[in-house]
């Protein structure tokens, strides 16, 4: 049994210097840059490390809302407002911020995401996912706790998000300065005011 016990040591320590010396070639490799795509290694490492954060008792909770099209349609907007920028609308993270972390927000809709639990899923909403662009949205109010609880029958229904959700969502997604800008000159043109004509200032001697 001793030796048994010993011979567990062992195998544990030569996978922790497995990972460390897998860790510094890939430093040696490519340094730390977010501009690279995370390798198998890291990307096994990242899924092990999300696993072990999600307490036992998390992955066993199950959602008190009833999945109802009006919860849908609040954790739809909520979505579109507070979530879209780095996962999309359809959950995809194709977005300019989501394929720019490290690492990349993920596709939602694929099983890595959609076998979790929904307790796991509450868990991540409200504790983020350390090492990652996940931050943590829980603030401790019950209806911070509904608003994730919302989410979660979300996360649920993007794999079969309609064209017509989506389309229902653009508007209510955050706008950039450019795009306030762009929709100023749009409505001073429908107003018929001239965008491209300059101004003068009326200087008093």
């Amino acid at each position: 049994m001793k030796r048994f016990g010993w011979f567990l040591c062992g195998a544990g320590s030569i996978c922790l210097l497995a990972l460390v010396a897998g860790a510094l070639f890939m430093f040696n490799a490519h340094g730390f840059s977010a501009s690279q795509p995370p390798g198998s290694l890291e990307r096994w490492i990242a899924r092990r490390a999300r696993s072990a954060a999600l307490p036992s008792d998390a992955r066993a909770r199950l959602n008190p809302l009833p999945n109802t099209p009006q919860i849908l349609a609040e954790a739809r907007a909520h979505w579109a407002d507070h979530c879209a920028t780095c996962h999309a609308n359809d959950g995809s993270g194709d977005t300019l911020l989501g394929r720019r972390t490290y690492p990349p927000a993920p596709d939602m809709r694929l099983p890595a995401t959609q076998e979790l639990t929904d307790g796991e899923l509450f868990f991540v909403i409200q504790n983020g996912i350390r090492l990652s662009a996940m931050p943590a949205w829980g603030g401790g109010s019950a209806q911070d706790e509904q608003d994730s609880w919302k989410l979660v029958h979300f996360i649920r229904h993007l794999p079969q998000l309609t064209v017509e959700e989506k389309q229902e969502m653009e508007p209510m997604n955050p706008k950039s300065p450019d795009d306030i800008k762009e929709e100023q000159e749009e409505e001073k043109f429908l107003r018929g005011e001239d965008t491209n004509e300059p101004s003068f200032e009326h200087h008093h001697h």
